[in-house]
């Protein structure tokens, strides 16, 4: 089973250009999608799509419309102190712990290329009358999980360490705890990194040199040798998702670099690298060593960037043909 926790969750408003998107002029626009999202729900729906336990854990107030949005993709909403259902693993299964505040409104623009742009809007602010029972929460749902996966940016009042006190809190009071996988940038993942120990952090090639404090470099093996200065010292593997590129994933043993199945036309890249992830950890649930479970992030991400605004692949829309695996 697979726990995810969105910290910052936000019902993403995709709108598609029939050209270019022009700055400044008047355009029409062919569709519109609004999809209940943040990173960890992400993960957890490309999870849920591909048969897995997942439980996706997040703040979220009662009469929030995020709620209804959720719902509305087949998501089946819960309170902390509820038990979790029983029946389908397709199903997800969200917990929700109560906040003050709507989930934000993202904008996605996407042109026929593929060119995507982006407007992130700040969330509601982390009471510290909810940090406590949210992280009871991740606690909670984590029991007998493999896997708890800690996604996106922190609201205004987490705090930089906010993922911290999630992992010590996981560690310290599950007799066997899940491994600990995150999906942060900037100041959060570095101080993640510095303190928490993760097992498994999934930056993309910009996020992983600004937390080495290192140019910036696309290279699979610049990536690799950047990320080997962290790995295992600080974290448990990484993997770096390098867009058409590919991924670079990287352990004690090993850097492996693979690329993207031929003949992927981009669509869209809204929730790719959460595909990526999504990918991955779904692979190793399934017991797969280090080459399959890169593939499958790779296939994932790659699948998700070929559909259209912010659809998220399922396991029919996985790409054929080889993926090329190096080893660095």
């Amino acid at each position: 089973m697979i726990v995810t926790l969105t910290m910052n969750p936000a019902l993403d408003r995709t709108v598609s250009l029939p050209a270019p998107l022009s700055v400044g002029e008047v355009q029409p626009a062919s569709e519109i999608r609004e999809d209940a999202a943040g990173k960890g729900v992400n993960v957890a729906r490309v999870l849920a799509a591909a048969g897995d336990e997942v439980r996706a854990v997040l703040p979220l107030a009662s009469t929030d419309p995020y709620a209804a949005a959720l719902e509305a993709g087949g998501a089946r909403i819960r309170r902390a102190e509820e038990p979790a259902p029983t029946g389908s693993a397709a199903a997800l299964d969200v917990v929700a712990v109560p906040i003050t505040g709507r989930a934000r409104a993202n904008i996605a623009i996407t042109d026929p290329a593929g060119e995507t742009t982006k407007l992130n809007l700040p969330g509601p602010a982390l009471s510290s009358d909810a940090a406590e029972p949210l992280i009871d929460a991740v606690v909670a749902a984590s029991e007998g999980a493999d896997w708890l996966a800690l996604c996106g940016s922190l609201p205004p009042g987490a705090g930089d360490d906010f993922y911290v006190r999630i992992i010590e809190a996981v560690r310290g009071r599950i007799a066997s705890p899940p491994l600990i996988a995150v999906d942060t940038s900037g100041p959060a993942l570095a101080a993640t990194v510095a303190s928490g120990k993760p097992d498994l952090i999934k930056p993309n090639e910009i996020e992983l040199a600004e937390l080495a404090g290192v140019p910036v470099r696309s290279e699979p093996a610049a990536v690799a040798e950047i990320a080997r200065a962290l790995v295992p010292a600080r974290i448990g593997s990484a993997l770096v998702t390098l867009g058409g590129d590919g991924a670079v994933l990287v352990t004690p043993e090993r850097a492996i670099h693979a690329t993207i199945p031929p003949h992927i036309a981009v669509r869209s890249t809204v929730g790719a690298g959460d595909s990526s992830l999504a990918g991955y950890l779904h692979a190793r649930v399934a017991g797969s060593a280090d080459g399959a479970a890169l593939d499958a992030a790779v296939r994932h991400g790659s699948a998700t960037a070929s559909l259209p605004g912010t659809r998220l692949a399922t396991p029919s829309d996985l790409p054929e043909g080889a993926v090329a695996l190096t080893t660095l």
